[in-house]
């Protein structure tokens, strides 16, 4: 599947529109439902087939953000071979009481990976604490990069955004 195609199915099977309260606080009247195409398995492994070129050299796993970053970093494990690490949003209060359960963190070069990227205000968050815990981060995962001043507010903490597809990309695709 070429990416033009792979942007129409996402488009198909997750655009809708209405009005939608996005985490970064604005409004949109579009929202790609990220539940509908990675709940679905073929979607799914294309998306990380994809992916998988998008992986910095010399990294040692991939980290995926609670909750939409999960499942696509655990499909994007299976195609690449690298360790998955699962990043909470906060560390639990009970049992083990971490942050990001999967193994250790103190000295490991950590991918981002999410979903969709907005303000990228959660990643900037999980990668604070991350970075804290001894990681060494500078590049994010994405599968659709909104454009919304992401790769900005990313750039300005030493990150960069790898977005698979970004909004413009898929709205062209489909001719919106």
């Amino acid at each position: 599947m070429t990416r033009t195609e792979l942007a129409k199915q996402i488009y198909r099977v997750a655009h809708l529109t209405g009005e939608f309260l996005l985490r970064s606080g604005a409004t949109s009247h579009e929202y790609f439902d990220k539940y509908l195409f990675e709940g679905r398995p073929e979607l799914l492994m294309e998306i990380a087939r994809q992916m998988e070129a998008l992986i910095p050299e010399e990294v040692d796993a991939l980290a995926g953000l609670e909750m939409g970053g999960i499942p696509v970093a655990t499909l994007l494990s299976q195609v690449s071979g690298l360790p998955t690490l699962f990043v909470r949003k906060e560390a639990k209060s009970y049992g083990t009481c971490k942050l990001a359960e999967g193994g250790d963190i103190a000295g490991r070069r950590l991918v981002i990976v999410e979903d969709v990227v907005t303000s990228g205000g959660q990643i900037l968050l999980s990668v604070k604490e991350l970075r804290e815990m001894g990681a060494e981060i500078t590049d994010v995962l994405c599968v659709i990069d909104r454009e919304a001043g992401g790769v900005e507010k990313l750039a300005a903490k030493g990150l960069t955004l790898h977005p698979l597809l970004t909004m413009s990309a898929i709205k062209g695709a489909v001719g919106a």
